[in-house]
């Protein structure tokens, strides 16, 4: 066993531990060109908020090239690193998530997947600096996860027999679309495991705000959901697949008939873990309420009508882990 001294162990103290758990066995696998793909989705985005998508059609090139690149940067020296931070919200930030106070064991780099509100600052670092990070590897693997998670939308629509076929895909392929691109990083943390036999939290338990991410990783194991019950089981990785998440505002516009997936990240003791998520999100301006095909006669709206951005907002200024779709329920108040 490792014996450290106190001061090694300083810079983990703000970032909260928790017990390995059990992995999740009933993990819903989704084959995109299966004919029943529509129907699967909707049976698992109702019990789970969540599957993994195979036979996606994203080259597999474009995942390796954006992992190495991605891998290439986190491993830069923290000086080069800090000149693309800090976040604002856009660009490199370090062990702080938010600005309220949720800390992680993670680096990431945060970019906004929509040309026409480029940050400046993220935009400037990686033209000035081509050593930083090659661009095109973003935007090759953007692109690509794009049209797939169109598809997923589109199949998804058909699944809940939601008219247009595209009244959920047309949101994230608007030009003023205010989707963003993650790419997290865990390093490893040795000491802790050593200590404790607990896991350093990299990423504190959320549900994520917009209608969709999708996320993709390394074979590093990490990644958390958790279940109707409460319990909390682990997701074993692939890094050939996809796995979907159902976001806030799907489950308003499904009136709660899909759920938002809880999630949470570990931090492995020997090996890094690199993810790379897509977050779908409408536009600034898009109003978000229960589709009214969706509400069935005799039934309730469960949601009050709000923007994007008043929700957007309103998570902003939480922390991860609050439940912040409670404000905008219909009996909020009551």
């Amino acid at each position: 066993m490792v014996v450290l001294s106190q001061p090694a162990l300083d810079h983990y103290t703000s970032i909260k531990t928790c017990k390995p758990t059990s992995v999740f066995t009933g993990l819903p696998v989704i084959n995109l060109r299966d004919p029943e793909a529509k129907t699967l989705m909707v049976k698992a985005c109702e019990e789970y908020g969540f599957f993994k998508l195979v036979n996606h059609g994203v080259p597999m090139e474009f995942m390796i090239r954006l992992e190495t690149e991605a891998l290439r940067f986190f491993n830069l020296p923290q000086s080069v690193k800090d000149k693309a931070g800090p976040p604002e919200p856009f660009g490199y930030g370090s062990k702080r998530i938010g600005p309220n106070g949720d800390v992680g064991w993670i680096e990431y780099l945060l970019l906004n997947t929509n040309p026409q509100v480029t940050s400046l600052k993220t935009l400037t670092i990686f033209r000035q600096n081509p050593e930083i990070f090659r661009s095109s590897a973003v935007n090759d693997y953007i692109l690509a996860v794009k049209r797939m998670a169109f598809e997923v939308l589109d199949l998804m629509a058909e699944g809940l027999k939601i008219e247009p076929r595209n009244a959920l895909s047309r949101l994230l392929r608007d030009e003023k679309s205010d989707s963003c691109f993650r790419l997290n990083y865990y390093p490893p943390c040795p000491e802790l495991q050593a200590l404790s036999g607990r896991n350093l939290i990299g990423f504190g338990e959320h549900t994520d705000p917009q209608i969709i991410s999708v996320l993709r990783s390394n074979n590093t194991s990490g990644l958390q959901i958790c279940l109707r019950d409460g319990t909390w089981v682990s997701v074993p990785p692939d890094q050939t697949s996809f796995f979907i998440n159902i976001g806030d505002a799907l489950q308003v516009m499904t009136n709660g008939r899909l759920k938002s997936v809880r999630h949470r990240v570990l931090a492995e003791s020997l090996k890094s873990r690199v993810s790379m998520i897509y977050f779908g999100g409408p536009p600034l301006s898009e109003k978000i309420a229960p589709l009214p095909s969706l509400v069935a006669k005799g039934e309730e709206s469960l949601y009050k009508e709000f923007t994007w951005w008043e929700y957007k907002t309103s998570a902003y200024k939480s922390r991860l882990a609050d439940y912040r779709l409670g404000l905008f329920e219909k009996n909020a108040g009551h």
